[in-house]
């Protein structure tokens, strides 16, 4: 929706029954709706801001800010856009941010992230001890920095490329840090790295803050040659192994259902935020598809008496 102004955003969302919006305030990625340091700044701003949700029967779920702690160049300032959406999300009522733990590289003298996944030689596995040891100084920091602004729930998202990206690592970041810290669950990603989104549900429970909605295609042909680790550039979307995809078009509606199914007995009563990188239709498209699409499972499910 970057190419929208915010009321044509607000009013797209309204159009597909949209209830809440999420919305980014920057980080890695473009924030031309939340520009976090200017509303920041001008209480006059933030009015109007409120007033564009309000007028549309809108709530704001939810402050996303997808960004980079700890990045070795980055990492300093999107710490800075971490705690500006804070104070935003609090000066605007709203007791969620959503955002990644972030991942840093081995040295300091390293250029970019250094995301350890296999437990040899010996001399990485030291390294991914010093980095937890860093992000928890880091999240201990910004936890406290949330309280006192009123967020009471950091959804981190399980993502690749960060510290905190399956079920064990949250709980990890989770008891060091404490309740505030949650998950942001997208299956997206869990599909792609082989995890089962249904279980995860099931073990985090009262951990589950967030939920994005996001689908992936697996391609056969490709995945039998590269895998799941596979680097052939997004764009190449006829050479991966794994592509993003609208909710519905990369796993049928019956794993839809059982997801479902799982976060009503896990207890969660918040957003379901369409999050769309579908690169085979546009974004407009694929949005209200996904949101007829969950909408309509929805509907089967109070009908079965189940939500």
């Amino acid at each position: 929706m970057a190419s929208l102004s915010l009321d044509e955003a607000l009013d797209f969302a309204v159009s597909i029954g949209a209830s809440a919006v999420e919305i980014a305030a920057g980080g890695q990625s473009s924030a031309p709706h939340m520009r976090v340091f200017e509303l920041l700044e001008d209480p006059r701003r933030r009015a109007e801001f409120v007033d564009k949700l309000s007028e549309r029967g809108l709530r704001l779920a939810a402050v996303n800010c997808s960004a980079w702690p700890m990045h070795p160049r980055e990492g300093e300032r999107h710490v800075e856009i971490i705690r500006a959406a804070i104070r935003l999300a609090g000066a605007l009522g709203v007791d969620k941010i959503v955002t990644m733990s972030g991942c840093p590289g081995e040295s300091a003298q390293a250029r970019a992230i250094h995301w350890i996944t296999f437990p040899w030689p010996e001399d990485r596995y030291a390294i991914l001890g010093e980095q937890w040891d860093r992000a928890f100084a880091v999240w201990h920091d910004l936890a406290e920095y949330a309280v006192q602004h009123g967020v009471t729930r950091i959804a981190l998202e399980l993502h690749p490329l960060q510290l905190v990206y399956n079920v064990p690592t949250l709980q990890r970041m989770r008891t060091e840090i404490g309740p505030v810290i949650g998950a942001n669950v997208d299956p997206s990603h869990m599909f792609w790295q082989q995890m089962d989104p249904v279980r995860v549900v099931h073990a985090l429970g009262p951990a589950i803050f967030h939920v994005h909605l996001k689908d992936t295609e697996m391609r056969a042909d490709s995945l039998a040659l590269n895998g799941v680790l596979d680097a052939t550039p997004f764009a190449d979307i006829d050479r991966r192994s794994w592509i993003f995809r609208t909710v519905g078009q990369g796993h049928p509606a019956s794993f839809w259902r059982s997801f479902l199914g799982a976060l009503a007995e896990a207890g969660y009563e918040d957003v379901l935020s369409i999050e769309n990188e579908d690169p085979l239709q546009p974004a407009q498209v694929g949005a209200k598809q996904a949101a007829d699409f969950i909408t309509g499972l929805n509907a089967e499910s109070v009908s079965r008496g189940k939500r």
